[in-house]
């Protein structure tokens, strides 16, 4: 069971600055767009760097390149801070190398790169680099805003009938702000970890709860497939 699709969530009309772009343009952009960052392409759209409100608060942060940066940063951070206080254009300011996503990469698989590399937003890239879309944390978190019932609808559905092929009877599922809770009796113990799995990777799904029972206890011989 797979959940939504960057490609679904993404912003395609991306704004975007090349190498040669000066700084005051890329504020311009920044505060025209209300956006936080911007990707910066080269002739052909791919991704090469990526511009964002921190890299350019550096101006402020160290006064312009002439003031000496505080000796309470490290002495790497001091050095690229410095640098890119005195950058005039992207090409001085951008973060290289950059973190991008998949347009077929999931909502989920999206939140995980974010959270692992600590950046807002991800430009979306095809399989030749180039420049597709960009997501933002707030297009991840839209998975959430949906009805508890839509929700049980493709929990039933979607997991336990298309995906495990298991009769909806025999699995009671309720919804309450977006928790699932499982209960009911299925074939095998093996399977209850299988369902969980994939009813936790349902769009707008915050957390599964169980109280299931099997009628057979295969527990070491099934191994447990990936999603």
């Amino acid at each position: 069971m797979k959940g939504r699709r960057v490609q679904e969530l993404m912003t395609e009309n991306v704004v975007s600055v090349r190498a040669e772009t000066p700084f005051v343009e890329i504020v311009e952009l920044i505060e025209e767009h209300r956006i936080d960052a911007v990707p910066v392409v080269d002739a052909d759209r791919r991704v090469i760097g990526i511009v964002s409100e921190s890299d350019l608060l550096h101006k402020q942060e160290f006064g312009g390149p002439r003031r000496t940066p505080s000796g309470l940063l490290g002495a790497l951070r001091r050095r690229r801070a410095q640098a890119k206080a005195g950058a005039v254009n992207a090409r001085g300011l951008m973060t290289t190398p950059v973190i991008t996503v998949s347009p077929q990469a999931t909502a989920a698989e999206a939140a995980r790169i974010m959270a692992r590399h600590k950046v807002d937003q991800l430009p979306v890239t095809d399989d030749d680099g180039r420049l597709v879309g960009i997501v933002a944390r707030s297009d991840v978190l839209r998975v959430f805003l949906r009805s508890d019932e839509e929700i049980r609808e493709d929990v039933v559905e979607q997991v336990i009938v298309r995906t495990l092929w298991q009769d909806p009877s025999t699995v009671q599922v309720r919804v309450h702000d977006g928790v699932v809770h499982l209960s009911g009796r299925v074939e095998t113990k093996s399977l209850i970890p299988i369902l969980t799995r994939f009813v936790a990777e349902v769009d707008g799904v915050v957390d599964v709860t169980e109280e299931l029972t099997y009628e057979f206890d295969d527990s070491g011989r099934v191994p447990i497939p990936r999603a």
